[in-house]
Parts: C-alpha cells; structure tokens; sequence
C-alpha cells in the first residue's frame, strides 16, 4: 500500500467524514473507493472514445435504422 498525503478544503473533509460515518467506513476507505470510481469513470470514457475511433457511423445508423419503431413498455416509460 502507498500512503499518500493531500491537502483539501475543510468543507470537503466534512462532507467525507460525515459520508464515511454513514457507509460505517474509514475516512482512508471512504476516499480509496472514491478515487477508485473516479479512475473507472476516466478509463470507461477514455475506453468509449478511443472505440468511436475505429467504428464506422453508417455502422452504426444501420443497426439503429433496424431497431423497431415501438413504444417502450410501461415500466421502461420515463413520465415528462
């Protein structure tokens, strides 16, 4: 494990401890997951975009042209 020393401001610490307090996990805990989220958010980004790089838009607008014309199910209908 490495430690790592950082400055942040005191209303971002109270926020994290409070956080951490509910979730009954350490402040140490509570950031590692964070930054473990933050890391996975970048590389599934990064991931997607590289991908577009290398596919084709009337690929893509053919498979979406073949989709059905349907109303979603109920359960699936977002209410506006």
């Amino acid at each position: 494990m490495t430690q790592l020393s950082i400055t942040i401001p005191d209303s971002i610490y109270n926020g994290v401890r409070t956080l951490a307090a509910q979730e009954n996990i350490s402040i140490d805990q509570f950031v590692a997951l964070a930054l473990g989220e933050k890391m996975s958010a970048l590389m599934t980004e990064n991931y997607l975009l590289e991908r577009t790089k290398r596919e084709r838009r009337d690929k893509f607008l053919a498979v979406l042209d073949a989709a059905p014309d349907v109303d979603p199910i109920e359960e699936d209908r977002i209410d506006q």
